[in-house]
C-alpha cells in the first residue's frame, strides 16, 4: 500500500485515465479524472463512506498506471476504448456494445451530412467521435441552418436527375433543400456548401460563429428573447466545442506512436498504440546512457525494444539503426499523437524527479548542480551562490539586497542587505559597483569561503559593473546576468546571451535567485522609507527634540505601535507634555 500512495502522491492534477492492476498484472478496473491525483487518491480516503464493491476493488489493487491527455472529452473517449479492449472486473459494460457516434460527409453525388455509430470505408469522411451528443446535435443543426444540403437519401446520379426521375419534396418547400433533385441547383455550387461544411466540422469555426451572432442580435431586435437566448446557448456551446478527439480517429489504423525525450543521460519514452482509430495502450520508459548514446540512438534502441510493431512507426524524429518501418509527420492527426506523447513523457519525467527528491534528496541536488555547471559552463558545481538586486525609487533610500542559495536553495540565515553610502541618485551600475566591493573586500578579509557563481539581477551594464568590481579587488568567481525581459543570461565579454529552455531547471533556479533578491531588497527598500517618513513626521511636531524622536523610534519602530502606545507609557519614556503633543499630531 505504501508503494502505490507513493505513486499517487506523484500523480498530475491534470485530466486522464487510470487502470487499477491486481497482484497477476491483470486490469480490474478503467476509470477517467478530471483532476488524476485527486480522482484516484479518493479510493484510498475515507473507506469506511465507500460502498461494498468499491471498497473490495480497492483490497484488490496492487498496481495503477495513468494516461495523460489534454481535456476530460477525451478521457471519456480513450476510457471507453480501454473498458472494451480489457473488460475490466469491475467496470458497467454496455451490454449495447455501442460506439460513439460520428458526423459523416457521404460518398456521393450531392453528399449528405448526418449522424452514424459505424464507420464504413466506402471513401466518405467522418468527424469526430463525440463524447458529448448535445454538441454533435449542434453542430448538425448548425450546417442545416447555414446550408440547405438535402436530407434524403436519392441516388442523385446525374442521368437519373436528366431523365427526371425525381421531384421536389416538402424540404424543398419550406427552403431546407434547392431541389438538387431535380437540378435546380449545380453540382458545383452544392459541393462549394459541401467544402464550407467540411470546414467547421475540421475546426474553422468562423463562420458558425458569424452565423450565430447574427440570429442573437436579429432576434433581440424584434424582442424576441427565448430565440436570441437559444442563439447564445449555442454560441457559448461553441466557444467549449471540442470537433474532434486526438484520442481516436478513422484515418489511423495500426500505427505506433513513439516519442523520446532526453534530458542529459537519462530519456524517458512513451509508446502509444492505435488500431482501428483508436488508442489501445499507451506506457512511458526510462532508458538510461550509458555510453553517451544520441537522442537518435536511444529511440533506435526503443523501438527495437517494443513487440508487436504495427505497419506503421511514427516518431518525432529519425531514429538510428531502424530503417523502413518509421514515418516523421509534419501536420495532422499523427503529429498530434507524437504531442501526447510528449505530454506524457514530461508528466513521467516530473513525477520520476519528484520521487527522488523525496527519497533521494542528494542525488537530487547533485543532478541540478551537474546541470548548473553544465549550462553556464562553470569548472564547479554551484553549490553556493549568491545573487544581488538594487532597489530606490527616484534615488531614494537606495539600498541593496544579497541572497545566498546553498545545494539550490535559499539560505535565509546568511542574506544580507545594505544601505548605499557613495553612489548619490539612481545609478544602478555604481551601486552595483559599491555593494559587490563591500561584501567581497569583507569576505576576503575575514578569510571566508567565496561563492562558484555570482548572479546580477539585470542586463550588460549592471553585470560589467560587477566584473569591474571583482577584477579591481582580484578575485575570481564567475559571474553572470539576468535580464527580466526575455529571461536572457549574460556573461562577461560575451554580446549574445544564453537563452534557456523555459523548462530548465538551470533557469527555475537563476529565476528563483532574482525574485529572492527583488523580494528581500524591496521589503527592506520599503521598511526604510517608512522609518525615514516616520522620522520625519516625528521631527515636525513641535517641542519634540532629536534625542525624544531616537528614543521613540528605538522602541516602538512603527507609526502604529507609536500611536496604539498608552499615554502613562509615553509620558514615561519622553515625558508628559512630549506625550501629549504625540497624541495630538499623530
Amino acid at each position: 500500500m505504501s508503494n502505490l500512495q507513493n505513486k499517487i502522491s506523484l500523480l498530475p492534477q491534470l485530466p486522464g485515465v487510470y487502470q487499477f492492476f491486481d497482484s497477476e498484472g491483470t486490469v480490474i478496473y478503467v476509470g477517467k479524472a478530471k483532476s488524476l491525483r485527486n480522482r484516484v487518491g479518493s479510493y484510498f480516503n475515507n473507506s469506511a463512506d465507500h460502498s461494498v464493491k468499491v471498497r473490495a476493488l480497492v483490497r484488490n489493487i496492487a498496481d495503477l498506471k495513468h494516461i495523460v491527455v489534454d481535456s476530460e472529452q477525451d478521457a471519456l473517449l480513450l476510457e471507453n476504448n480501454l473498458i472494451k479492449k480489457h473488460l475490466p472486473r469491475y467496470n458497467i459494460l454496455l451490454k449495447d456494445s455501442k460506439s460513439y457516434p460520428w458526423i459523416c460527409i457521404s460518398n456521393e453525388n450531392f453528399e449528405r451530412i448526418f449522424s452514424t455509430r459505424k464507420l464504413i470505408k466506402d471513401g466518405s469522411a467522418y468527424f469526430g467521435p463525440y463524447a458529448n451528443g448535445t454538441m454533435q446535435k449542434t453542430v448538425l443543426e448548425l450546417i442545416k441552418g447555414l446550408f440547405p444540403l438535402r436530407s434524403c437519401k436519392l441516388n442523385l446520379a446525374p442521368e437519373l436527375i436528366k431523365r427526371g426521375k425525381y421531384t421536389v419534396c416538402l424540404e424543398f418547400h419550406i427552403g431546407n433543400c434547392k431541389g438538387c433533385c431535380e437540378g435546380k441547383i449545380s453540382e458545383q455550387e452544392y459541393r462549394r456548401h459541401i467544402e464550407q461544411s467540411r470546414d467547421i466540422l475540421k475546426g474553422d469555426l468562423s463562420a458558425a460563429t458569424a452565423f450565430f451572432q447574427e440570429q442573437m442580435t436579429f432576434h433581440s431586435a424584434r424582442l424576441e428573447f427565448e430565440q436570441a437566448a437559444a442563439a447564445k446557448k449555442k454560441l457559448e456551446l461553441l466557444v467549449d466545442y471540442q470537433h474532434r478527439s486526438v484520442i481516436v480517429s478513422p484515418t489511423i489504423n495500426n500505427v505506433d506512436a513513439v516519442y523520446l525525450l532526453k534530458d542529459g543521460d537519462i530519456a524517458f519514452c512513451n509508446h502509444i498504440k492505435v488500431v482501428h482509430g483508436a488508442v489501445i495502450s499507451s506506457y512511458t520508459f526510462e532508458l538510461k546512457s550509458s555510453l553517451d548514446e544520441t537522442r537518435e540512438e536511444l529511440l533506435g534502441y526503443a523501438i527495437s525494444r517494443i513487440e508487436n510493431l504495427g505497419r506503421e512507426v511514427v516518431v518525432p524524429f529519425e531514429p538510428s539503426g531502424i530503417t523502413g518501418l518509421y514515418t516523421i509527420p509534419q501536420r495532422g492527426e499523427k503529429v498530434k499523437l507524437l504531442e501526447l506523447g510528449e505530454k506524457n513523457c514530461r508528466i513521467y519525467q516530473l513525477e520520476k524527479l519528484k520521487h527522488i527528491e523525496k527519497t533521494d534528496p542528494e542525488r537530487h541536488t547533485k543532478r541540478i548542480m551537474e546541470r548548473m555547471k553544465a549550462d553556464l559552463h562553470l569548472a564547479v558545481e554551484p553549490r553556493h551562490i549568491e545573487c544581488f538586486d538594487n532597489s530606490n525609487i527616484q534615488g531614494s533610500s537606495p539600498v541593496a539586497a544579497c541572497v545566498v542559495f546553498r545545494d539550490g536553495v535559499p539560505s535565509k540565515r546568511d542574506y544580507r542587505h545594505y544601505n548605499v553610502k557613495t553612489v548619490v541618485g539612481a545609478n544602478d551600475f555604481a551601486t552595483m559597483e559599491e555593494i559587490l566591493t563591500r561584501r567581497y573586500s569583507r569576505l576576503v578579509a575575514e578569510g571566508e569561503t567565496l561563492p562558484q557563481l555570482i548572479v546580477i539581477d539585470g542586463g550588460k551594464g549592471q553585470l560589467g559593473a560587477a566584473v569591474n568590481a571583482l577584477r579591481a579587488l582580484g578575485v575570481e568567481i564567475p559571474v553572470v546576468g539576468l535580464a527580466k525581459r526575455m529571461e536572457e543570461v549574460f556573461f562577461p565579454g560575451d554580446p549574445v546571451p544564453l537563452y534557456l529552455d523555459k523548462r530548465s531547471e538551470t533557469l527555475k533556479v537563476l529565476m528563483h535567485l532574482r525574485d529572492e533578491a527583488h523580494r528581500f531588497g524591496i521589503t527592506f527598500h520599503r521598511k526604510q522609507r517608512s522609518a525615514k517618513f516616520l522620522k520625519n513626521n516625528l521631527e515636525d511636531i513641535p517641542g519634540l527634540g532629536k534625542a525624544s524622536v531616537e528614543k521613540l523610534l528605538k522602541k516602538y519602530k512603527t507609526e502604529k505601535r507609536i500611536k496604539s502606545a498608552p499615554i502613562e507609557e509615553l509620558t514615561e519614556l519622553i515625558g508628559g507634555a512630549r506625550a501629549e503633543k504625540i497624541k495630538g499630531s499623530l
